[in-house]
């Protein structure tokens, strides 16, 4: 090891023991199961970015490191797929090297590895949403996530896996098979984001992009002890979509700290003249500091929406944090807004959305179309004029409630998920507290009835149940306040600490 590699590694090496916060088992260097993994996997990307500009590290090094955590832990988790092999990655690499060392302009992201989520279409990559449909499909030009990823300078490995069409929050499908969690092998990572965030958790790359319709962010960080975040709709272009005006679908970040996902924004963030539904915005706005004073700051507490089944081991995570928002100085009431009738409307539009993007797959491919995405692409097609219209009005009318409710209260807490992970073997969780689930997406209303708002909302890490398995907290800002709730997230998740919390399987 050179000299200034073994430097930088005495600086950046977190402390491997750390607390059980919220229950499970403490997991301390000596005792975590297997290898143990290179910190490069573990160090922050803005902090990776930062010594491989200043040439203290090689890209070429911090893709090596990476390289062999994804081979030692990767074939348990299904989290990467379509990867290329190690010695195309590391061309890329030295590729990266060679650049920087020519004196060429590099971007942001210079040298970091990425695996790019499969709803997303990338060059050198198969393009299969998670369908068997699509498992030979060959993009010919990027999305604009990607274009602007790539051109920041990441580097791309692979794809991370999704449902099947990133339909539920469970990620299994025809094409990859299954992808678990780094903390329970036997357990869900959630989705769809559900291959990027276990990739982060298990140290297999340091940043993570996604998308998030009714959850897909917010569920797979919660799952996997990570930190996904769901912008406010038009921060990040979306292009190419067949609806530009939908408000409901969202690109993001996942990364295992705040402070990561606004670097990542900062990359991801402006408008796009291809996305005419992206509205002017200043990304290096998520530049900035994000310490902040909370005290004075009215949080509505809302751990089930004021109606929600929440499974007791959820609800008992969430409530010993309400205590570190009222030690940060917050006014702290039990308040909710009202949800009326948004389940019904969230519900038509995300059917008629799924029947005018996949209804004409129906007729030739229904045998390779999983149970539930057939049932929400008949019932989109069953959707009247009038119930569409309805839908529209009933969110119209709530994103008006929110925004009256969040006048007097900056941030809204309550639970990202319903349920911690469960069961990998299960399609979908079918009951809740003694609460029947009626649909495949029950189970997520915490998530999607915010998504019905539109406005930002967060998933940070907030502890463990008992059995070991991670639990988030979800933090909704104001429309538009997207910063100001990263500064938030971040407030809290230094005063909490809960994401330093590794998996076993990382080593």
């Amino acid at each position: 090891m050179n000299t200034t590699r073994r430097s930088f590694l005495k600086l950046a090496t977190p402390a491997l023991t750390l607390s059980a916060i919220g229950g499970g088992p403490t997991l301390a260097g000596a005792e975590a199961r297997g290898p143990a993994a290179d910190p490069l996997c573990f160090t922050s990307a803005r902090e990776l970015a930062r010594v491989i500009t200043q040439r203290t590290l090689s890209a070429r090094e911090v893709m090596a490191a990476h390289l062999r955590q994804i081979e030692r832990v990767n074939p348990r988790l299904t989290a990467i797929v379509a990867k290329l092999d190690d010695g195309a990655c590391m061309a890329l690499a030295a590729a990266a090297d060679e650049r920087q060392a020519r004196g060429e302009t590099i971007g942001a992201l210079h040298g970091l590895p990425i695996a790019i989520k499969d709803t997303e279409p990338a060059v050198g990559f198969p393009f299969t949403r998670g369908s068997v449909i699509f498992r030979h499909d060959q993009p010919t030009a990027d999305s604009v996530n990607v274009e602007r990823l790539r051109r920041a300078g990441a580097l791309f490995i692979g794809k991370t896996n999704v449902p099947e069409f990133a339909m539920g929050s469970h990620t299994y499908n025809r094409v990859y098979g299954t992808t678990y969690n780094p903390y329970d092998l036997t357990r869900s990572a959630g989705g769809s984001s559900g291959g990027a965030a276990a990739a982060l958790a298990a140290g297999l790359m340091p940043i993570a992009n996604g998308s998030d319709l009714g959850g897909s962010l917010r569920n797979p960080g919660n799952f996997n002890n990570v930190v996904g975040f769901r912008p406010t709709v038009g921060v990040i272009p979306a292009a190419p979509v067949a609806m530009p005006f939908g408000n409901l679908a969202v690109k993001g970040p996942l990364a295992r700290s705040v402070a990561d996902i606004a670097f990542l924004m900062s990359v991801m963030a402006g408008a796009d003249a291809r996305d005419p539904a992206c509205y002017p915005s200043d990304p290096a706005v998520f530049n900035r500091p994000l310490e902040r004073d909370l005290k004075g700051v009215r949080v509505a507490w809302c751990p089930d929406l004021g109606a929600l089944p929440l499974d007791p081991a959820v609800r008992t995570v969430l409530a010993s944090q309400r205590a570190v928002f009222e030690r940060l100085g917050c006014i702290v009431d039990d308040a909710y807004p009202d949800f009326g009738g948004v389940d019904d409307a969230f519900l038509t539009l995300r059917a008629w959305r799924t029947w005018s993007t996949w209804g004409p797959l129906l007729a030739a491919h229904r045998h390779e179309m999983k149970p539930e995405a057939v049932g929400e692409i008949e019932a989109g097609a069953a959707v009247t004029v009038a119930e569409l219209t309805r839908a529209m009005t009933v969110q119209a009318q709530f994103m008006e409630r929110m925004r009256v409710f969040q006048e007097k209260y900056e941030f809204i807490v309550c639970a990202v998920n319903q349920v911690p992970p469960f069961a990998a073997s299960l399609d979908w969780p079918k009951a809740i507290d003694g609460t029947a689930m009626e649909t495949y997406v029950a189970w997520m209303k915490s998530a999607y009835w915010i998504s019905a708002s539109a406005h930002p909302a967060i998933s940070v890490p907030a502890g463990f149940t008992t059995d070991g398995l991670p639990v988030g907290i979800q933090i909704v800002g104001r429309y538009r306040a997207d910063f100001e709730l990263l500064q938030c997230a971040h407030v809290f998740e230094q005063a909490t600490q809960v994401g330093k919390r590794r998996p076993a399987i990382a080593g």
